[in-house]
Parts: C-alpha cells; structure tokens; sequence
C-alpha cells in the first residue's frame, strides 16, 4: 500500500477531509474536558523547518504530546535539508526513524520531491505554493460556528498567495463560492485556478467580491520572503485592506479571518480583528485541533 502524504488538500477526498474535521472537533471536547487519548504511543513526527514558525511548531509539537507521541524539532542549522545531500537521500534516511515527517519550507518542488521517497507520511506545513493545514483549521473554525460550508460565498482580499491558492482548493472539496479580489500582477496561479474553475472567480474589486458574502478572509500583503517588496505593495495593496467599510459589504453576520500574523492597519484594520464578526483566535488555536485529526489519521 503507497504512503498517503498530505501536500494540499487535494490530497484527500471530499468525504475524508469532512471526517478529519469532524474529528477535530470530538479531539478538542475531548482536551477541554480532560479525557486522555493517546493513540500515537511510541510515534515520533519529525519537523524541518527552513521557514520560522509559531503556530506550526507549537500546535504540531503540542499535539503529537497530547496523542502520546513525540516530535523532533530540526532547523536548517540541525539537518542536510538543502545544503548539500539530496533531498532523496535525506528523505529515504529520516523517513527509516521517524514515523512522519513535517516540513516547513519555500519551494513547494522541495515537499514534493521528500514524499516522493519517503516511506512515512509526509505533512507540507506550508510552501510558497500551499498552506493547507491552515485551511483544515479554517474549516473547522467555519463548521463549529455555522456548519457545513457547501454553497457559501467565501471572499478572499488581497494576495493571490499560498493561503489563496489553498482556498482555491478548498473552495473545490468544499463547494463553496469563492470569490478573489486582488492586483491583477498578483493574481493567483492560473493552472490552480483552473482546476476549481466552477467555485472561484478573481476579480480587482475587492467591494464586489464581499457583496453577500458569509465568510471574509485575508492575509499580510508581503511573506515570509517577501520583504524587500514589503513599500511597492503596500502601495498596490491600499485599496484591498479588510476595514469596517468593506466588511459592511458582506452580510451583517459574516464571519472574519486571517491566518496570522497580521499587520493591523495593513492588511486590516484594528477594528476588524477585534471586532464581534473576527473568529481568528479559534481559528489559531484549531490549528493544534485539525491537525492531531490530520496526523492520527496518517500515522494509524
């Protein structure tokens, strides 16, 4: 039997993806109210970060613990990963002494070049292509306040960046209507787009896209990475924050989130954040909930 990997959400079908968050849930009524599960015993997940993280790190190691499990934190400075041994080799080699493998990188190529010759599960967690685990967390988030998401219209605001192109996927395992407002120079990856053709469409006006809609998302104008471009967009970006303004577009109990870290002011405001419509505090800590779901499917 192949090695199931979980790269984008494409990875998985409808129905599992449905299952995971399901599950999530039960996983998090679970630790609230004190009752043990432990079904990753004597498991250990390895995490290679190349790109620094806090909700990754500490939502992954955290929820191997609470299974039972271990993980194993390895910067750049601790592993081959890149610098000089082929990630073949690093793969067919790690994947001999751990049980799964998280990794945290740039270049999407680099993910899928590790699964392909790993003998354990293999997690992206998140490429400058893909974010999905962040996506699962999103879902559940959405689920514990409304329920199934099939036929919302979520907008997207702002860059066509990894955390879209994983909307992009969702909006197709999901069904729901995604609408995409940004620059036309930063639009999202075509060939991704096309492949949920049906539920997306990418337009420059960002009011346009919230009209009607139940769910408003966003993310900073500039990644990890990104830096150097950090004055050119914030001068693209101006008329794409999420403020109060736009927000009103939606309708009246529409739900807001961001992936975080956001720039207040930036990419939307302080009012919006904190205010009654935002979830992205349980949307942050459902990312220890989903993936536990997520890594207990794969390594049991």
């Amino acid at each position: 039997m192949s090695t199931h990997h979980f790269l984008t959400l494409l990875d998985f079908t409808p129905n599992e993806l449905q299952e995971m968050i399901v599950h999530a849930v039960e996983l998090k009524k679970l630790l609230k109210q004190g009752t043990p599960h432990t079904p990753l015993q004597n498991k250990t997940l390895a995490m290679i970060f190349e790109k620094s993280s806090t909700r990754t790190r500490v939502s992954f190691e955290t929820g191997m613990i609470q299974l039972g499990g271990h993980a194993l934190f390895l910067s750049p400075r601790d592993t081959q990963f890149g610098r000089g041994e082929p990630i073949e080799d690093s793969a067919r080699v790690l994947s001999r002494m751990v049980d799964a493998v998280m990794i945290r990188t740039y270049e999407h190529a680099h993910v899928e070049t590790f699964a392909a010759h790993s003998s354990v599960p293999v997690i992206n967690g998140l490429t400058d292509l893909y974010h999905p685990c962040q996506l699962l967390a999103d879902m559940q988030t959405w689920f514990e306040y409304r329920g199934e998401i099939k036929g919302a219209t979520v907008a997207w605001i702002g860059d066509g960046n990894n955390m879209c192109h994983s909307y992009i996927n969702a909006a197709l395992q999901f069904e729901f209507k995604l609408n995409i407002a940004c620059p036309i120079q930063y639009s999202p990856n075509a060939d991704i787009v096309k492949t949920a053709e049906t539920f997306v469409n990418v337009m420059p006006d960002p009011i346009a896209a919230t009209e009607h809609a139940d769910l408003v998302v966003t993310d900073v104008w500039a990644s990890m990475g990104q830096e150097e471009e950090q004055n050119d967009r914030q001068k693209v970006f101006q008329a794409y924050q999420v403020n109060e303004s736009l927000l009103a577009h939606a309708n009246k109990d529409a739900l807001f989130m961001h992936c975080l870290p956001a720039h207040r002011g930036e990419e939307v405001s302080e009012g919006v954040l904190n205010g009654p419509q935002s979830v992205v505090w349980d949307e942050a800590e459902n990312r220890l909930h989903a993936q536990k779901a997520l890594i207990e499917k794969l390594m049991t």
